[in-house]
């Protein structure tokens, strides 16, 4: 081989080595969406139908972080559902299922070994907002006794919990 031969080999064998995360985890355009109207019904379910979620996620798995969009950048999945209106039971299973936590989940939790360093982290997420605008605060309020120790220590830091007007 020589150099000509090498130097082209080694860059189409680097190109297509590089590219080859990217094409591994491609969907296929005709792979099917979720339907928008499950989705809803779903996270709807989230709020507090445990037996709908659980007969949902049966027949479609992949629902389980799917996201509906309420509107105007309101996303809610039904882990969050359940986290902001404090059905722990359904959180917990959601979480056992794989669905993906986030600081609100913990502060429903009184995960204050997790809610410290986020913080010392991101501060400006003590005023982050989850769905429908609800605050760290009032997930940890949702949390009630368990979660006692967050909510005194967002209350340290300054957090408020503010009225929201859902549409």
């Amino acid at each position: 081989m020589n150099r000509k031969q090498f130097l082209t080999t080694s860059i189409a064998t680097t190109g297509a080595f590089a590219l080859s995360p990217f094409t591994a985890f491609a969907i296929k355009q005709d792979d099917p969406k979720l339907d928008k109207k499950i989705v809803q019904e779903f996270v709807g379910a989230g709020h507090g139908e445990f037996e709908k979620v659980k007969e949902l996620l049966e027949e479609y798995p992949t629902l389980l972080n799917a996201a509906h969009d309420w509107r105007f950048g309101d996303f809610e999945t039904a882990l969050g559902a359940a986290s902001h209106v404090g059905y722990k039971e359904l959180a917990q299973y959601l979480i056992d299922k794989g669905a993906q936590a986030n600081i609100f989940t913990a502060a429903l939790f009184g995960r204050i070994d997790i809610i410290k360093p986020m913080l010392d982290l991101f501060p400006n997420a003590l005023n982050a907002k989850g769905p429908h605008g609800l605050t760290l605060l009032h997930h940890a309020q949702r949390g009630k006794e368990d979660a006692k120790e967050v909510e005194e220590y967002l209350v340290s830091l300054g957090a408020k919990e503010t009225k929201i007007a859902l549409y």
